[in-house]
């Protein structure tokens, strides 16, 4: 048994000697045997245990047997009583999702105040294979069908080596006892649903079902490799960065031609990996694929960003709040949305300015206040040069300004709602300067 560890811990690299090493000690089987091979095979370990007070006596029980077995091997012991209850009510999740955020927060500040290398959980084969078939059910990707990962950042599973009839038979054959989590024989969560009735009726069909579904991850595991590096190589020649997102600008936008991505062998599977980082699911990332000749103007919305089909591209976006309108009384500098700033003056010298940070209109046909704005829908305004009035989206269309770009489309309007200035392209052909003009009202973008 150890020297089975001991081969897959140095199969993948989990532990270093020379370092310390803690342990999830929960007192079940899992972990009691991991706690024991680690300590047989020389690694330096300390012990951790949560108790999440939700099973009453029977989590008092667990934690006093987890202090008492690390104090018969002389283990370092450390220990952390949590409000599960509260915590789930509070950030409104599970209880299971509760007490996982819990515990792992715990152990990763633990490691950092001792100095310690990795955090050793006793994940075992059979629980690996349970974690595909949730993963499967739920239809997930490529990903999810390799089970439960060795390492996880600081996280490492030194037992995915062995089953959990192995693990029992190797503490009944040191005479070492454990404790039962009595929640593990109830069905009420889907875990526990495949562990009592759907693996008990797959190894009554096929024995080595549970062993042979873990080879199977093991072969879907070395074809993930070829699969992320062929979808990072696309990943990195396809999208086109239109705003990386700064400390002064955060929203982001992304881009895909959709010629690009038609042409490739699987566009679905690429949709996949490049939308799932923005939250989209694997239901709208399917009828995202399903639906690529759509005309522009269709949107998909995640719970972080907004897809775009605009023209021949596809664009993921940050999710957008327009700001507020600001109004401007008089002459002077006006911050609007942070970071973007306009300059208002007024000037009896006559002049045009022609530059897209700049707007001169003839003054005596303004009427004070300004508003600065996003566009909205329904708004029209007369271009510089024009007789007819044009809504403001058919003008950006013709323009070919994308639909992202759109969202943060500013204009500047007079006490009457008129528009002045469609910012950075056009004046309206009513408050032009004219022969007439005695003086210019200037409107610059900082």
């Amino acid at each position: 048994m150890n020297s089975r560890v001991s081969n897959f811990i140095a199969k993948e690299g989990l532990l270093n000697k020379d370092s310390l090493h803690i342990v999830a000690l929960s007192g079940g089987a899992d972990s009691v045997a991991l706690l024991l091979i680690l300590k047989q095979l020389g690694y330096r370990i300390e012990a951790a245990h949560c108790n999440f007070h939700l099973r009453g006596e029977e989590s008092d029980r667990d934690e006093a047997f987890a202090c008492a077995l690390c104090k018969q091997q002389n283990i370092p012991f450390h220990r952390v009583h949590f409000d599960t209850n509260e915590y789930a009510a509070l950030h409104k999740v599970s209880i299971e999702m509760a007490a996982r955020e819990l515990r792992y927060r715990y152990f990763e500040q633990l490691r950092q105040d001792l100095g310690a290398d990795t955090i050793c959980v006793a994940h075992h084969r059979d629980d690996a294979v349970e974690t595909l078939l949730m993963n499967l059910m739920n239809g997930t990707g490529i990903h999810g069908l390799t089970g439960i990962r060795p390492k996880n950042g600081h996280v490492v599973r030194p037992l995915l080596c062995l089953s959990r009839s192995e693990i029992e038979e190797y503490l009944h054959s040191i005479d070492q006892s454990y404790v039962i989590d009595s929640t593990n024989a109830t069905d009420d969560v889907l875990r526990n649903k495949i562990r009592l009735h759907l693996i008990p009726v797959m190894q009554q069909i096929l024995l080595k079902s549970s062993e042979n579904i873990a080879k199977t991850a093991s072969y879907i595991k070395e074809v993930e490799t070829v699969y992320d590096d062929a979808i990072q190589k696309d990943l990195s020649n396809l999208i086109t960065t239109l705003h990386p997102g700064t400390s002064a600008d955060p929203h982001e936008a992304y881009a895909v031609r959709i010629a690009d991505l038609q042409a490739l062998p699987s566009p679905e599977c690429f949709l996949f990996e490049w939308l799932r980082t923005y939250d989209f699911n694997s239901a709208q990332i399917l009828q995202i694929a399903e639906n690529l000749h759509t005309p522009s103007g269709k949107t998909f919305n995640s719970a972080s960003h907004v897809l775009y089909f605009d023209r021949d591209t596809l664009v993921v976006a940050s999710d957008y709040q327009p700001a507020s309108p600001i109004k401007i009384p008089e002459e002077g500098v006006y911050q609007f949305q942070g970071n973007v700033k306009f300059k208002v003056a007024i000037s009896e010298d006559v002049y045009i300015l022609k530059s897209d940070n700049y707007a001169t209109i003839d003054k005596e046909k303004v009427e004070f206040p300004l508003t600065i704005r996003i566009i909205q829908q329904g708004d029209r305004f007369i271009p510089y040069g024009m007789n007819g009035s044009k809504l403001v989206s058919d003008y950006l269309t013709d323009k070919k300004i994308s639909l992202w770009a759109r969202r943060s489309q500013m204009v500047v309007t007079d006490a009457r709602g008129e528009i002045l200035w469609l910012v950075g392209h056009r004046i309206d052909h009513r408050f032009r300067i004219t022969t007439s003009t005695k003086s210019v009202l200037k409107i610059e973008l900082l």
